[in-house]
């Protein structure tokens, strides 16, 4: 019974071994976290602006937003974005310090190369979609084309990030046929969804 169990404790660590050496396992889970509440922070902002703005937004779709409305949302989003990023940058860093892991290596330059061809795919297309005035669609997409980023790469880190792709994938088609919900999916999707995720992966992972 004792050797049965130290070879199950053998396979336990070679397969520990070999996640570490192919994959980026430093995410933490606190940088999910802190992407949803910097996601509804923003969410908040923006539907503080467009009931001041008397804009409805089931109503309009996006159709009757002015140009400095729109440039609104963009500095908004592109505000959540940056915290987002800022804070996975330094709660990951932490994580992997405290496990004496390497931050930068092949595996992270994979990971993010993989994770943000999408993304850029995705940014591109919701700008051409401004430009055609279609900004009902730009929240559908958006959750749309991160679900496909992430799931590109979960190949490259912890495979759990491959459920919340789906999630968002799911969610952004939803959103693409109920088009006046779109902020409310928005919110859903990058700010409740992350927080989610992150509390799980936190207490799966890192207690």
């Amino acid at each position: 019974m004792n050797q049965q169990q130290d070879q199950l404790a053998d396979l336990h660590e070679i397969r520990k071994i070999m996640d570490r050496s192919s994959r980026f396992i430093s995410l933490s889970g606190l940088s999910g976290v802190a992407a949803g509440v910097s996601a509804l922070l923003g969410a908040a902002v923006v539907k503080w602006y467009l009931v001041s703005h008397n804009i409805n937004y089931n109503q309009s779709l996006g159709l009757n937003l002015t140009r400095d409305a729109i440039l609104f949302l963009v500095a908004v989003a592109g505000l959540v974005f940056i915290l987002a990023f800022c804070s996975a940058t330094y709660f990951t860093a932490r994580n992997a310090k405290k496990n004496s892991y390497r931050v930068w290596d092949s595996k992270t330059e994979r990971m993010l190369v993989n994770l943000f061809i999408p993304l850029a795919a995705g940014g591109a297309f919701c700008a051409i979609l401004v430009y055609h005035d279609l900004l009902y669609l730009v929240a559908p997409v958006m959750l749309i084309f991160y679900g496909c980023a992430l799931l590109n790469a979960s190949k490259y880190t912890l495979s759990d990030i491959r459920y919340l792709g789906i999630l968002e994938i799911i969610l952004g088609l939803v959103a693409s046929f109920f088009v006046g919900y779109g902020l409310l999916a928005w919110t859903v999707g990058f700010g409740v969804l992350h927080i989610v995720y992150g509390v799980l992966v936190y207490y799966k992972y890192e207690r």
